[in-house]
Formats: structure tokens, sequence, C-alpha cells
């Protein structure tokens, strides 16, 4: 599901503060990506533990920045910074005459990363926190979207079963009569030949419109297609993780939908077939972004 969420924090007096934005678009596995500053790249395992316990399934992108990146300013080395460095180099350099002096970028670079950042990692926790909450709430409000969608949908494919049902004795009786009719012609001549009685071929065209007519009944499908439904708006008035499951059923209605437009005898039954199959495939697309 899509969602869009920030949180900002500061690290309690110093004024580098981290902001952090996190969005989702739909995808059928749980796929994150994470963009830190380098400061706070050691945060990686316990947001994607964060991210792994809110989220099953979409793209989630989680970028966090800090009052500096978003300055682009350089640091202000203090001279506590600058005696320490300078001891370190002519410390080393007495030991390895062959070291290279420090750049002004390198010296600039280390005070960075020797600056306040290491106090930013429970303040930027604390604000990915708040803004994974706000994710969460967002991505169940598009939910709550995506639910009613579906409902909708049921609700159509239950119209459609119920304009199907009527129409399905008329059709039996109609198709049995077609039948009849035609085994009688082609049985005319037959019986003159082989002097079979009236009575057998009677008997026998009845038993073979009565399996013919079984064959065509769709009334089965039409049950099985109204108890999944039943079983998806159960699921989608309960809530909760139901995206798996509902795609199980939404494979199930295809199949019943299918078998009835392949059995259909008549064209209104086939109309409401396709009429079936296009509403169940929108419901699938819909599916796939459910949680």
């Amino acid at each position: 599901m899509t969602g869009y969420a920030n949180a900002a924090s500061e690290a309690g007096s110093s004024p580098a503060g981290v902001t952090v934005e996190a969005r989702s678009v739909n995808g059928r596995f749980l796929d994150l990506t994470l963009r830190l500053p380098d400061e706070l790249r050691g945060l990686e395992p316990a947001l994607r533990e964060l991210l792994t316990a809110a989220c099953r399934r979409g793209k989630i992108e989680l970028r966090m920045s800090t009052a500096r990146d978003a300055e682009g300013a350089l640091p202000n080395p203090t001279p506590e910074q600058l005696n320490r460095i300078a001891h370190h180099q002519s410390h080393i350099q007495g030991w390895l005459p062959q070291a290279r002096e420090l750049s002004v970028n390198e010296v600039l670079n280390w005070c960075r990363g020797a600056g306040p950042g290491a106090a930013l990692d429970e303040p930027a926790l604390e604000a990915a926190r708040r803004c994974i909450d706000g994710l969460r709430e967002a991505r169940a409000r598009e939910g709550a979207r995506l639910a009613a969608i579906l409902l909708e949908r049921v609700a159509h494919l239950r119209a459609l079963a119920a304009q199907a049902a009527p129409v399905l004795p008329a059709v039996l009786q109609r198709q049995q009569a077609r039948f009849l009719e035609r085994w009688n012609e082609a049985l005319a001549g037959v019986q003159a030949a082989a002097a079979i009685p009236a009575q057998a071929l009677q008997e026998r065209a009845l038993g073979e419109a009565a399996s013919f007519a079984i064959r065509i009944d769709v009334a089965e499908e039409l049950a099985r297609l109204g108890s999944h439904l039943d079983e998806i708006e159960r699921l989608l008035r309960a809530g909760g993780e139901l995206g798996k499951r509902l795609e199980f059923l939404i494979q199930e209605l295809q199949r019943e939908a299918n078998t009835l437009g392949s059995k259909s005898a008549a064209l209104e039954l086939t109309a409401i077939a396709v009429e079936m199959k296009v509403a169940i495939e929108q419901m699938r697309e819909q599916v796939q972004n459910v949680e």
C-alpha cells in the first residue's frame, strides 16, 4: 500500500537535528531501501528491524538527513580537536617519517565525524519510530480505501450471480428440448433400419438429455462463488494481515468464473461470465496491494 510520513528530532541542545522521511509504494513483497548519512550508518540494522516489524509488503524507502547535511555547512573545529590531530600527526610521523601530512579536507572530515554526530543515534531512532508509526497510519488509511473498493466489487459479483441464478432453469429446459429434437432427427432413419423399439430410443434420449443437463448446469459453481465472496467480505471486515489469503480466494473466484464461462450454453450466461472475469481481475490487481 502507498503511504508517506516524516518526523524530525533534535539532539538535545545540539542544533544538529535529524529529519526522517518514509514512503511506500505497492509491491507483492517487502523491499526496503535505506538512505542514511555516513554518521548514522550504524543504525541500519535497527531501522530494518523496525520496518520489518511494522510492514509486511510493499517497496519502502526510508531517508534520514541531519541539519548539517541540509545546510551543507562545514564543521567548526575546536582548539581541542586541532591539538589532538596535531599531536597524533606528530606522533605518527615520528614513527613513520614517510607518512604524508593531513589535508584541510581530511581534518574537516575527521572533525565532522568526531563532533556531536555520535549523539544523534538516539534522537534519530526516536524520530524513525515516530515516522514509521505515521507511515503505518497512512498505509492503514490507504488499506481502508482499498477495502471499500473490494467490497464494492464483491457486491457487483453478487449482483451478477443473482442475475445468473434465474436464467439457469430456462437455459436447461431450452437446451434439453433442443437436444431431444436433434436426437430424434438423428435417429429417425436408424429406427426404421434397425427396428429399434421406440420406447428404448426414448429412454436413451431422456438419459442423454439428463446427462447433458448435468454437464451444463452451473448451479454448483455459483454456490461456490457465493461462498468465496462471503469469506472475502468476512476477511475485509475483520482486517489484519490478509493479503495472501485474499490472493488465494481471488484465484478460486477466477476458477469458478472460468468454469461458468466454459459450461455456458446461452449467451446470457456467457455475458455474465465475461463481466465476472473483468470484476475479478480488477479485484486481483487491488489485492496485490493489500498487506
